[in-house]
């Protein structure tokens, strides 16, 4: 069983959709449900793992910096989700998609009954031309806020976990930087992107620099972390800037942006 070379996972951050002052960034959510819809106007399945329940709760329920009590985050979660979802059918809608809501637990990865059946879910919906909206279920599961240990870390590792379950082609991750440079660009003006890597090893690991954005919990290490388990499974990973979706045009047709980690060829066993 090969991978489906029409199909992609594309993962959006926190920093993406939201503005500086916190609230939900309107425009990007607009871009984004243009892009992907055109996208799949095209032929292709798409698969859209989506970050911020937490940070767009946060606003919504007026609050003035994001939780520090775990019953807090969760109920941030909730709202924000509830929040996050309305956006998504609102602009998907005017593009005349459906979408369809999924929320993940680790449990429902590790037990071969509840993989089985998300697949089986996944598959369904891409057949119908339904464009599912993935995020972990933080309002349930506090391993997934707190864990240091976390199975997936900040969505970067659920969505390399959805590619592999879905056996997408390419998984896309569109952050608050254009890619992986060879010294962090914040602090360095002359840093220069690395457009393509082979084998993502302890020296690629050194340039992952430390944690993400302040209003997101991922850095460039858990993007990292998803390219290497999505790699090894033969998916092409792709970091990219969330601020400009259209990338995914080019990225599709096998063109250069952000940073390609390329995936190592498949064995026949691979996904036997």
């Amino acid at each position: 069983m090969s991978l489906y070379q029409n199909r992609i996972v594309v993962k959006v951050g926190t920093s993406t959709l939201t503005n500086e002052l916190g609230k939900s960034d309107l425009r990007a959510f607009d871009r984004l449900a243009c892009t992907l819809s055109d996208m799949q106007n095209r032929g292709y399945e798409v698969i859209l793992v989506s970050s911020g329940a937490i940070a767009v709760g946060t606003n919504k329920l007026n609050l003035k910096e994001r939780p520090s009590k775990m019953r807090m985050k969760q109920a941030a979660a909730a709202v924000g989700q509830c929040s996050m979802m309305f956006l998504y059918d609102k602009f998907f809608h005017d593009y005349d998609k459906t979408i369809a809501q999924i929320l993940l637990n680790a449990e429902d990865i590790e037990q071969e009954e509840k993989k089985e059946n998300l697949v089986n879910t996944f598959n369904a919906l891409l057949e119908m031309g339904i464009i599912p909206v993935v995020n972990e279920n933080d309002s349930v599961s506090y391993t997934e806020i707190e864990s240091e240990d976390r199975l997936f870390g900040d969505n970067d590792m659920l969505s390399a976990v959805v590619a592999v379950l879905c056996r997408a082609k390419r998984l896309i991750i569109l952050s608050d930087i254009n890619g992986l440079y060879d010294a962090d660009p914040r602090l360095h003006p002359h840093a220069t992107l690395i457009s393509r890597i082979e084998r993502i090893d302890e020296t690629v690991y050194a340039l992952a620099g430390g944690a993400g954005s302040r209003r997101g919990t991922g850095g460039m290490k858990t993007k990292l972390q998803a390219a290497a388990l999505a790699t090894a499974r033969g998916i092409d990973t792709i970091i990219t800037n969330g601020k400009a979706p259209e990338a995914l045009y080019e990225i599709v047709k096998g063109g250069k942006s952000g940073t390609l980690f390329v995936g190592k060829p498949l064995r026949p066993e691979t996904y036997a």
